[in-house]
């Protein structure tokens, strides 16, 4: 997250004595004789955290038979680390103005690093969920610092430009190589050595950042840490109820304990937040039904695609018969496809605007998974799989960028560090209901063909829906209202 109270950062080794009120011009530019290292250490962590998202797809059968995990403990390994991840993104973003963005960072990348480590000798599934949470924590310590940290690098317009498409397409790439990577070490080396790949990556960009990253100026700014409490709380209690609610049986009193918890706990969150001096939300702006449409499309989006990437890893090994290398290289159609549609966002939302773009791909994608349920069975074959499922994902990458987009011109300029911010925050939200949701539909109707035919269905439906909102809700304003 970057804020627009942020000081921009200072020649390395030279004392901060600029006061607040001294014009942000007055402090002399940092060079930058090396624009591409920095790009490329600002990278690492983002392909660091991608790698193992993705990876994680394809370990999880091996997951389930190594630690002799049951569907709720192996979906809570995937949503723990998202959990963590989603409930600490915003107050993460605080803490990088607060603390300064390299020296969180920096913490981001240790935490991260020494968690994958612990992941990598977890005994057992309760050891590796801890791991995945403090995963998690690291993670969302270090992606909103290192954005913060590449705008402040370049910030010239034009540069900017050019380099956040560049980083877009190495972590897009990233995300599309990582079941077949996943595959192959854990066909090779075992489920271990997904958490190990982590250890050279997180030292490396350690030992970088240190090198090749300006410190940026901390300012105090206030945390809002009952909202993050409220919100953590409330997500940790839906997410129990989701997993556990399928095994222990849904009017089990655990699980309505859960329930009411989630409740109570997101009805003194949004009080909160509407009554507070310090909310962690722009409330303001969601009066506004741009803002709103375009985040519950984020929502749905991500509730989609990571909750139907989980069970599709899943499906390919246990109904389909494939090994973890062959599994990965199986699902590369539907990932590696992503960056194409980045690439071929701009000239569609050049043509037809971008509400047009947003709803279309987001529409394509909901009729390409309701052709995959009305047709999956033994029968089909895997080049069939294969296109359709390239298809939506081209889709996906057209519909990411799309969304925010929409974003930005809902909100404007002045707000464009909070509401990116809360997007992403919201989209990991939407991860974590999708794989925890999808897990379930896919246990309930019997694992399998029935139970992937269930999530792509659910798929379809989420997609559809985005569309609606997307091209009801995000509107160009009526120029005669204020």
């Amino acid at each position: 997250m970057i804020s627009e109270t942020e000081e921009p950062p200072t020649t390395r080794g030279a004392r901060n004595t600029r006061t607040p009120d001294e014009p942000q011009a007055a402090r002399p530019p940092v060079p930058r004789p090396a624009g591409a290292m920095t790009l490329l250490v600002l990278a690492l962590g983002f392909v660091m955290a991608s790698l193992d998202t993705g990876i994680m797809n394809v370990a999880s059968q091996d997951l389930r038979v190594q630690l002799g995990l049951s569907m709720s403990g192996l979906t809570w390994v995937v949503d723990g680390y998202v959990l963590a991840f989603a409930a600490l993104l915003l107050l993460a973003g605080g803490l990088a103005q607060r603390l300064g963005a390299r020296r969180v960072y920096l913490a981001g990348l240790a935490v991260f690093t020494a968690a994958s480590l612990l992941g990598a000798v977890a005994p057992n599934g309760a050891a590796l969920v801890a791991a995945r949470f403090a995963q998690g924590v690291g993670a969302a310590l270090f992606m909103p610092s290192s954005l913060a940290l590449l705008m402040n690098a370049f910030p010239e317009e034009k540069r900017r430009a050019r380099v956040l498409g560049i980083w877009s397409a190495i972590v897009s790439t990233s995300v599309g190589l990582a079941p077949s990577i996943g595959g192959f070490l854990i066909g090779t080396l075992g489920w271990r050595s997904i958490f190990l790949v982590n250890l050279p990556i997180g030292v490396l960009a350690l030992a970088l950042t240190r090198r090749h990253v300006a410190p940026l100026a901390a300012r105090a700014t206030a945390l809002g840490a009952g909202g993050h409490a409220l919100g953590l709380l409330a997500l940790a209690a839906l997410s129990f109820a989701l997993i556990e609610g399928p095994e222990k049986g849904w009017e089990a009193a655990e699980v309505l304990s859960a329930v009411a918890v989630t409740v109570v706990a997101g009805t003194a969150f949004v009080i909160r937040e509407r009554r507070t001096a310090t909310p962690i939300l722009p409330v303001a702006l969601f009066a506004d039904p741009r803002f709103t449409a375009a985040n519950a499309v984020g929502f749905l989006f991500n509730f989609a695609f990571y909750g139907v990437l989980f069970v599709l890893g899943l499906f390919l090994q246990t109904a389909r018969g494939a090994d973890p290398v062959t599994a990965g290289l199986q699902m590369l159609p539907a990932v590696l496809v992503l960056p194409f549609g980045n690439v071929l966002y701009p000239r569609i939302a050049g043509r037809v605007g971008n509400r047009a773009a947003l709803a279309g791909s987001l529409a394509l994608g909901a009729v390409g998974y309701l052709v995959l349920f009305l047709s999956l069975s033994p029968g089909l074959p895997y080049w069939t799989l294969a296109v359709l499922l390239a298809l939506v994902n081209v889709g996906a990458g057209v519909a990411s960028p799309a969304m925010t987009g929409a974003l930005m011109e809902a909100a404007g300029r002045e707000h464009a560090n909070m509401v990116s911010a809360t997007l992403n925050a919201n989209r990991q939200v939407g991860s974590l209901v999708g794989i925890a949701a999808m897990g379930a539909a896919f246990t309930g109707a019997g694992s399998g063909y029935p139970g992937t035919a269930l999530a792509f269905a659910l798929t379809a439906a989420a997609l559809a829906a985005a569309a609606l909102l997307g091209w009801l809700g995000i509107r160009q304003p009526n120029p005669t209202r204020p």
